[in-house]
């Protein structure tokens, strides 16, 4: 029987990415976004979900649980980014963030964990390195990415019992959609490309990460033959970036 994988936000970036390398390993790879998706590659099972709202993820975990005997990875990775300054922020756009990447975990998490349970399997959340340093007018993205870190750790302990573990990873600049739209904030000269230029060369290795190397990573962190005695951890792929002093 195949391992059963769902990737959340896989309309595009890494979330994309990871439901290709999920399948390429072998696994029925399934992925959901509140996006609708005209070409999403067709030897992968595609549902939308709005992962931030209770009916649309009870919905859809009543569908697996009919479908599916047991789910052995969910990668919690479904983010948005509002780039403003925090006094310019409305609460709706506040409340936006918080729900669609970190209520989404909380709401995925607690329908699919009979299914998870029952696979002794593993639960990957998607923080960013803005959870440990971030820039400006990006606050409440940075603010949600941070309770990622403590929820994971929190899910690890409750859920360890059960021989499900759970970890977080942590981008860096990766070149998504995400990042290009983000490097519009603020004040900025240049191209987009002159932008992201700029960026690669503040990382150690020189060069944005692609999202096929964070899905590899994520992979890792899903597959108990190779991370098996990791739970609760928090793993920083970002070519070296929060290596170097801001001093520097």
């Amino acid at each position: 029987m195949k391992r059963v994988a769902i990737v959340t936000g896989a309309a595009g970036g890494i979330g994309l990415a990871t439901a290709e390398t999920f399948h390429a390993a072998g696994y029925k790879a399934i992925g959901i976004d509140r996006k609708e998706v005209k070409d999403f590659p067709a030897n992968i099972a595609f549902h939308m979900v709005d992962s931030s709202l209770e009916e649309s993820v009870a919905t859809f975990a009543d569908r697996m649980r009919k479908e599916h005997a047991k789910i052995d990875v969910l990668v919690n990775n479904a983010a948005i980014q509002i780039c403003k300054p925090l006094v310019e922020m409305t609460v709706e756009e506040w409340d936006a963030t918080m729900a669609s990447n970190i209520r989404s975990i909380f709401l995925l998490s607690r329908e699919l964990y009979p299914l998870i349970k029952a696979a002794k399997g593993a639960i990957v959340n998607v923080s960013s390195v803005h959870a440990m340093a971030t820039s400006n007018d990006i606050a409440a993205y940075a603010a949600s990415k941070g309770g990622i870190l403590s929820l994971t750790r929190a899910m690890a302990l409750e859920f360890g019992v059960d021989d499900v573990r759970v970890n977080t990873i942590l981008p860096g600049a990766v070149d998504t959609p995400m990042l290009r739209d983000g490097m519009n904030r603020g004040h900025v000269s240049g191209t987009i490309d002159e932008r992201m230029q700029s960026l690669a060369e503040k990382t150690v290795l020189g060069r944005i990460g692609k999202p096929e190397e964070i899905a590899k990573v994520i992979l890792f962190l899903s597959d108990s033959q190779q991370s098996g005695f990791m739970t609760g951890q928090s793993l920083i792929v970002d070519g070296g970036a929060s290596a170097r002093l801001s001093t520097e």
